[in-house]
């Protein structure tokens, strides 16, 4: 059974702990660098988006239309920003466009 302690704590603390102890940070940043790309790109990009994948700190996502691809790659810096900011922490370093 669970350690019961007789201070309140948050949930937000609750659920951080929880996650740094059982070293989930890794897989977590993997879901929420997904999100972000899906809710910042709309559909549109995310109907030609074929695969996410984080891999350490770079972004891989494969695009099924190479137009698309050659355009966001003109503002990579600027989508690694707003994936970043989206999250609320440096996950992303460098995006790959495949």
């Amino acid at each position: 059974m669970a350690r019961q302690n007789n201070e309140n704590t948050s949930m937000k603390d609750a659920l951080s702990a929880f996650i740094q102890k059982n070293k989930l940070e890794k897989g977590i940043d993997k879901v929420d660098a997904r999100a972000a790309w899906a809710k910042l790109m709309g559909n549109g990009v995310n109907n030609y988006t074929t695969e996410i994948e984080l891999k350490f700190d770079t972004l891989y996502i494969s695009l099924s239309s190479s137009v698309l691809r050659e355009e966001l790659s003109l503002g990579k810096s600027k989508i690694v920003r707003m994936i970043n900011e989206e999250i609320g922490k440096e996950v992303v370093k460098k995006l790959v466009l495949r």
